[in-house]
């Protein structure tokens, strides 16, 4: 690890802990030429492969899970805290799948049910980009149909 300050190769760790906002593990470094400290978080590299609706692939990010659940969140009573444990919750179920590939439907239902059991307005925003609704007709029955437990 390079010091961000004087560019020199030798630092030491002062202080590792876990990091709140993520699977990560924060470190306090410090250089050992000019004895500046800064902090790095340490995560780990998932390499779970998303299969698109269009059939293409991409890198799982969580960073954008948690931008879609940010929007579908936005002026609910959702915190951005539970959005990122949402986030976090998610994460932890498709690695517990033990697979390098997964489909976005199966990420969607799963972020899905975990939005219906707090927000009825987060739900019904994330369904609508994640199901693509083409009117308001195929959205209400959508709505009627969850209400039913369909």
């Amino acid at each position: 690890m390079n010091c961000p300050f004087c560019r020199h190769e030798e630092t030491k760790v002062t202080d590792s802990r876990n990091a709140s906002e993520s699977n990560a593990i924060r470190r306090r470094r410090e250089c050992l030429k000019c004895l500046r400290r800064f902090t790095t978080f340490e995560t780990v590299d998932l390499l779970i492969q998303i299969k698109k609706r269009d059939g293409l692939y991409e890198e799982f990010q969580v960073e954008k899970l948690i931008r879609g659940l940010d929007s579908a969140c936005r002026h609910t009573r959702i915190s951005h805290e539970q959005v990122l444990a949402i986030a976090s919750e998610v994460t932890h179920e498709i690695m517990d799948l033990q697979t390098k590939e997964i489909d976005t439907l199966t990420i969607g239902k799963v972020v899905m049910d975990r939005l219906k059991k707090l927000d009825t307005i987060a739900y019904i925003r994330f369904a609508c980009v994640y199901r693509r609704f083409k009117d308001k007709d195929e959205l209400m029955h959508a709505i009627a149909g969850e209400e039913r437990g369909i």
